[in-house]
C-alpha cells in the first residue's frame, strides 16, 4: 500500500488547482486568437488583394491594441478588481467575433471588408489586455506573491496551449466551410467562458499606495526591453510563417506553430521550478540562447522538416523568459500596485508582437520571407547581452 502525500505536496496540488481554474479564462482568449493567426495572412494577401505589408499590419493591430490598453486593463484590475477586467475582456472577444463574420459576409467589398476586419482586431486586442493582466492579477493574489513564477508558467501554458490547438483548428474551419466561421465560433466561445465565471468568486481588492501606470512602467522597464528582443521572435513566426511556407512551396504552415506551443509548454512542465532555483535572470539567458538558435535553423532551412524543428527549439527557447524576468520585473513594485506591474510588464510583449508585423513584413518585401528569422535571432542574442548586463548588476547590488 502506498504512502499518503505529504501536506506539502497536498498543498502544491491545491495550488496548481487554483491556478488552473483562474488561467482557464487565458486559454479561453488564445484559444481565439489562435483559430484565425494563421489563416488571416493569406486571407488579406489572398482573398482580398491586398500587399504583405498590409496582412503585417492586420496581424499586429491587435498587438498594437492589447499594448495601448495596458494602462486601463491594469488600472481596472486594480480598481475594480480582476473578475471584472475578464469579464468586459470576454465581452470584447464576443464583439470581435460578430465583427469578424461581418467582415467575411463583405469580402467583394475588399477595402470594407478589410476595415471591419481591422476592427475586429482592435477588440481582440484590448480583449487580451484586460484577461492578460486580469488572470495573472487574480491568479498571484489567489495563491500568493511567492507562486508568481508558476502563475506567470501556467498563464503562458495556457496561452501557447490554445495557440497550438487553435492555429490547425482554425485552418480546418476556414477551408472544410469558411473563413466567417471563425467569426462565430469566437463569439460562441467567448459567451460560454462568461457563464462559466458568473458565479466565481474574486480576490478582494488590495488596498494601498498605487503607483501611476508610468512609475510602475520605469521600475520594470530593463527586464521589459529583454522580453521585447525574445518576443519578436514569437511575432515573426506567428504572423509570416504561413506566407515563409508558401515562398518555399511548402505545405503545413500551421504545424509550425503547433511545434511553437508543444516544445513551448513542455519547457515550462519540466523546468517548472527553474526560476526559483537558479534566478530569474540566469534562466532568460540560457532561453533566449536556444531562441536564438531556433530561429537561425528556421532561417537556414532547407525543408519543412527542420523548419519544424526550429519552430520546437524556439519555443522551448522563449517558454521561461517572460516568467523568469516576470520575477525580477514584479519585486521592482508594490502589492497593491500589482495590476499596474504586471500591465506595464506586458507591454512590452505586445510591443514586441505590434512591431513585429510591419516591420518584418517590410523586411520580407526587400530580403524574402527567411531574412526575418534572421533578424529575430539576432535580436534574441542581444536580449541574452542585455540581461548580462542586468545579472551582473543585480549581483553587484
Amino acid at each position: 500500500m502506498s504512502a499518503p502525500p505529504s501536506s506539502a505536496a497536498l498543498s502544491n496540488e491545491s495550488v496548481t488547482r487554483q491556478i488552473l481554474s483562474i488561467v482557464f479564462y487565458t486559454f479561453i482568449a488564445f484559444l481565439c486568437i489562435g483559430l484565425p493567426i494563421a489563416v488571416l495572412p493569406s486571407h488579406v494577401h489572398d482573398t482580398l488583394g491586398f500587399s504583405a505589408v498590409i496582412a503585417g499590419i492586420t496581424i499586429g493591430l491587435q498587438y498594437l491594441s492589447t499594448l495601448l490598453s495596458r494602462p486601463m486593463a491594469g488600472r481596472l484590475a486594480d480598481s475594480l478588481g480582476t473578475k471584472r477586467a475578464i469579464i468586459y475582456g470576454l465581452l470584447g472577444i464576443a464583439l470581435s467575433g460578430v465583427l469578424t463574420w461581418a467582415s467575411a459576409l463583405a469580402v467583394h467589398l475588399p477595402v470594407m471588408s478589410l476595415a471591419v476586419l481591422l476592427a475586429a482586431r482592435v477588440a481582440l486586442g484590448i480583449a487580451q489586455g484586460l484577461i492578460g493582466v486580469g488572470t495573472l492579477s487574480w491568479g498571484i493574489g489567489q495563491v500568493g506573491a511567492e507562486h508568481t513564477a508558476r502563475v506567470i508558467s501556467w498563464n503562458g501554458i495556457a496561452s501557447y496551449g490554445a495557440i497550438a490547438i487553435g492555429a490547425p483548428l482554425g485552418v480546418i474551419l476556414a477551408s472544410e466551410l469558411n473563413f466567417a466561421t471563425l467569426g462565430l465560433s469566437l463569439t460562441a466561445l467567448a459567451a460560454a467562458a462568461l457563464l462559466v465565471i458568473r458565479n466565481k468568486p474574486s480576490v478582494p481588492v488590495v488596498r494601498g499606495v498605487r503607483l501611476p501606470f508610468w512609475a510602475a512602467f520605469a521600475r520594470v522597464a530593463p527586464c521589459g526591453v529583454g522580453l521585447t528582443l525574445a518576443s519578436i521572435g514569437y511575432g515573426t513566426l506567428t504572423t509570416f510563417v504561413t506566407l515563409f511556407y508558401i515562398e518555399r512551396g511548402w505545405s503545413g504552415a500551421a504545424l509550425c506553430l503547433s511545434a511553437f506551443g508543444v516544445c513551448f509548454i513542455l519547457s515550462r512542465l519540466l523546468f517548472v521550478n527553474a526560476v526559483n532555483q537558479w534566478g530569474g535572470y540566469r534562466v532568460a539567458i540560457a532561453c533566449m540562447g536556444v531562441e536564438a538558435l531556433g530561429l537561425a535553423l528556421l532561417w537556414l532551412a532547407p525543408s519543412p522538416l527542420l523548419a519544424l524543428v526550429g519552430a520546437g527549439l524556439s519555443g522551448f527557447g522563449l517558454s521561461l523568459v517572460y516568467p523568469a524576468l516576470g520575477v525580477e520585473a514584479i519585486k521592482q513594485v508594490p502589492s497593491s500596485s500589482r495590476g499596474a506591474g504586471l500591465g506595464a510588464y506586458a507591454v512590452f510583449f505586445d510591443l514586441a508582437l505590434a512591431i513585429a508585423g510591419p516591420v518584418m513584413g517590410a523586411i520580407a518585401a526587400h530580403l524574402g520571407y527567411a531574412s526575418i528569422f534572421c533578424v529575430a535571432a539576432l535580436l534574441s542574442l542581444a536580449g541574452v547581452g542585455l540581461t548580462l548586463v542586468l545579472l551582473r548588476r543585480a549581483t553587484a547590488q
